[in-house]
């Protein structure tokens, strides 16, 4: 590469084409995730000779591309899923996007494709949302969904690293994952299928990550399952439960504590946002709740003498999406493990902990309360 591939694009360089016709709003009873976009989107073209180039807003539309761009044939591809919220006061904000980024750049490292300074690219998101301020919905549990992405556009067949490169960016308008309180799901637990391996792409978000899983996932909706569980090893290692990290709320078998626990970032495993926002809460309430965090080893043995001593209390998976989701049964070598709720009282079906997690982090996209982990951009 010259020494220009290293050169970042500069957010004040930024080119902006509007639309000369709107799109009309989606209604907020007709959200679905992921199937409606904004008036607009960013592109931003990355060469090895020349670096990145100018940053633009332009009207949403296709992507052209040659069918020998090797994002077709080779998988070079990787992406993030970020929201912005709307508080009551009218600021827009964004939830840690510093960690979206930086993630970013690790995926796309992985895949040998440029890096980019991070700021510069939340910059460019600001001025897109002050764009699109009219499509981010300001009722509590609505946002605007933002997929960036980075693509390899080389039009050349051959496993290397791309001379060129895309980064554009869309968004979504999108609802509550639970539009009627939580509902807890059921997994099957996987063993003829492994969502990632060691020193693989498994901390990446990359989309080989994904293609791959949905049949395993078809097998267990089949079977009357939502998503599966992530195992890996010959002790059957619990990983990811479907695209979410997976938490659980016990006792230690050995010091009687209450603890939540979540399997180490050891590469099998995405560096969650929400992971780690759930992590620094609970943490910060150890000494009012008696709960104590712990990133650890889990295996499906552990799992099963904890509900046979009556140990487990509750167990959720987190993420972007749904923040976190909590989990009732999960089936394993053919047996379904049923999974203690821990109610609260107005029944619904997530623990006091899940539920407070869940609320303590709208609270902070929103602006209920203020937080460091929530950015007002405009």
């Amino acid at each position: 590469m010259t020494k220009n591939a290293f050169k970042t694009f500069d957010a004040q360089e930024l080119e902006i084409q509007a639309t000369t016709e709107l799109k009309p709003l989606v209604p907020e009873t007709e959200l679905v995730f992921g199937k409606h976009f904004t008036d607009h989107m960013i592109t931003i073209e990355w060469s090895s000779e020349a670096g990145w180039n100018k940053p633009h807003i332009k009207p949403y539309g296709k992507l052209e591309l040659e069918p020998s761009s090797v994002v077709f044939h080779y998988g070079f591809e990787c992406f993030e899923g970020m929201k912005a919220y709307k508080d009551t006061e009218g600021h827009i904000r964004l939830f840690r996007p510093e960690m979206n980024m930086d993630r970013l750049n690790k995926s796309s490292a992985r895949l040998g494709m440029p890096t980019f300074e991070p700021e510069e690219l939340v910059k460019v998101i600001t001025e897109f949302l002050r764009i699109e301020d009219r499509w981010i919905p300001s009722k509590r549990g609505y946002s605007l969904y933002l997929r960036p992405s980075i693509i390899g556009t080389q039009t050349a067949l051959g496993v290397r690293a791309p001379d060129t490169a895309l980064l554009f960016v869309i968004a979504s308008p999108v609802g509550p994952y639970f539009s009627t309180g939580f509902t807890a799901i059921r997994l099957l637990a996987t063993t003829d299928y492994v969502r990632s391996w060691p020193h693989g792409t498994g901390d990446c978000k990359v989309g080989g990550n994904y293609a791959p899983c949905v049949k395993p996932q078809s097998i267990a909706a089949e079977k009357g399952y939502q998503q599966n569980l992530w195992l890996f090893g010959e002790d059957d290692q619990v990983t990811e439960a479907g695209t979410m990290n997976f938490f659980m709320l016990w006792e230690n078998f050995d010091t009687g504590r209450k603890e939540l626990v979540t399997p180490a970032l050891n590469g099998l495993i995405l560096p969650g946002v929400t992971r780690d926002s759930i992590l620094s809460l609970v943490k910060s309430w150890e000494a009012e709740t008696g709960i104590f965090v712990r990133e650890g080893e889990i295996t499906m043995a552990d799992i099963l003498k904890a509900v046979e001593e009556k140990r487990m209390i509750e167990m959720f998976g987190a993420g972007t999406a749904c923040i976190v989701s909590p989990i009732k049964c999960i089936n394993y070598k053919g047996k379904d493990i049923e999974i203690p709720l821990g109610k609260t009282k107005n029944d619904s079906e997530a623990g006091p902990l899940t539920k407070r997690i869940n609320d303590t982090i709208l609270d902070i996209q929103y602006g209920v309360v203020e937080h460091p982990f929530s950015r007002i951009i405009l």
